[in-house]
């Protein structure tokens, strides 16, 4: 077992080295000016995301596919992965982290228009897309399709299901001394009730669970931030300015270089609003929409509101932290967000293990509906209910086990399904700019797609 998990580890490493950073960045920059930068229209993808279209052809409301997609993306990397950034790239990490999200919101966009440009109804009356379908239909690449969905399917055991479930029987046994078979049945219980239903069962349980945990993590860091007011602003600063000169962080983090806060913010920033993975947009095929560029404009707010917020308030709470606090160590990433949180009053651990807890739980519901979508796509619908039951099965001993193995299998797994996908964003960007031509910046965005 230890030479397996040192291969996936050697493999995760090197899929994951600069290469695809620079490839996912590129495509973010690329897709940013093919489409003449479609985030200037933040507050109309912002208000479309909250309006209702029943009328429209589609499973789940325009929020409760945003919803659902948060979910998944919304997760322990919000808040330890920018911690772990700014551990070992520097101050500056945030701001490569922020540049992330600001441009990976035209590759998240362009991933939302072909979901639904390539949609198919299934013979159920559902909605089914992603790039699975849209390598098929868009560029006859069967094989490929096939391949990000096995991809896909595989993923979902490891970062969307037992990682995430190990995370909370570790925190629960940890925090409150809970064993971990018995937070595995709740776990598995609870995610059981939902996923059964489907995708309108999970988009309900998303709409009501992502704003709620969001809004209260959100305030947890306004908190804080409040409490260090009087470095908030030197810590923006220090963010900026050791972004491009790592020697202005000053202290212990000298040894940082432009490189390494580059490498760790964009790494960290791609790894946690997912965009250019190809996971979103299969949900965003789900949607009740008139048209394929307003449910691109409603997924781009799903990274405005994952990196481009919440990684950049957990960034601007470390960072002042540290500066607040000198004696803090942030050698260790996790344990300085734990150092961060616990300077609220009796609330701020709790409200740190709510935070995780709930993150990580959404992120389960998320990519369960990603992997069932994924083995639809390669075995029907007959397998749909066979799926469910092994990824509830995977859940529970993804909370007893060690799981090393799965964390480098998974990161794996990320990386490979993003390659297709990166394929079908960059070889139909200009379906995507014209399809944007003629509904966003005609003006036409309440016109019926053509069938």
């Amino acid at each position: 077992m230890d030479a397996i998990n040192d291969f996936f580890s050697l493999v995760s490493g090197w899929l994951w080295d600069w290469p695809m950073i620079i490839l996912l960045l590129g495509t973010h920059l690329f897709l940013t000016f093919r489409l003449c930068v479609p985030q200037r229209k933040l507050l109309t993808a912002i208000r479309l995301s909250v309006k209702k279209d029943a009328s429209a052809k589609g499973d789940v409301s325009q929020f409760g596919a945003l919803a659902t997609a948060l979910a998944a993306t919304i997760g322990t990397g919000n808040i330890v992965g920018v911690a772990t950034a700014v551990a070992l790239g520097g101050p500056g990490a945030v701001l490569w982290c922020w540049f992330t999200g600001i441009f990976g919101m035209a590759t998240k966009y362009a991933e939302g228009l072909l979901a639904v440009k390539y949609r198919v109804k299934g013979s159920d009356g559902r909605m089914y897309g992603g790039p699975m379908y849209a390598l098929e239909r868009g560029l006859n690449m069967k094989w490929l399709a096939i391949l990000f969905a096995v991809f896909t399917a595989l993923a979902s055991f490891g970062i969307g299901c037992t990682v995430q479930a190990n995370s909370i029987a570790l925190l629960a046994y940890e925090t409150f001394g809970v064993p971990t078979w018995i937070v595995g049945i709740f776990v598995c219980v609870l995610t059981a009730v939902v996923i059964l239903g489907g995708v309108k069962s999970i988009a309900r349980v998303c709409t009501v669970l992502v704003p709620f945990m969001a809004f209260f993590y959100v305030v947890g860091c306004i908190v804080i931030l409040c409490m260090n007011a009087a470095y908030v602003w030197p810590a923006v600063q220090l963010i900026v300015s050791s972004a491009f000169n790592p020697s202005a962080a000053g202290g212990g983090f000298v040894g940082a270089s432009v490189m390494m806060a580059a490498r760790y913010g964009i790494a960290r920033g791609l790894f946690s609003n997912e965009s250019g993975m190809g996971s979103a947009p299969i949900v965003a095929a789900a949607a009740q929409t008139r048209n394929p560029v307003r449910q691109a404009l409603v997924s781009s707010t799903g990274t405005f509101w994952d990196t481009v917020v919440i990684c950049a308030l957990t960034g601007l709470v470390l960072v002042s932290s540290i500066l607040a606090y000198p004696d803090i160590s942030f050698a260790d990433g996790a344990a300085l967000t734990k150092v961060a949180f616990s300077k609220i009053p009796y609330v701020g651990a709790p409200l740190l293990t709510f935070g995780i807890l709930t993150f990580a739980f959404s992120t389960i519901l998320g990519w369960s509906y990603y992997g069932e979508s994924a083995v639809n796509y390669i075995e029907g619908r007959r397998v749909n209910r066979f799926y469910r039951i092994l990824f509830i099965v995977a859940l529970f001993f993804g909370c007893i086990i060690n799981l090393d193995i799965i964390w480098n299998i998974a990161d794996c797994m990320n990386a490979l399904m993003t390659i297709p996908n990166l394929v079908a964003l960059l070889l139909l960007s200009g379906v995507a700019a014209r399809e944007t031509r003629k509904y966003l910046w005609a003006d036409k965005l309440d016109e019926e797609m053509e069938e």
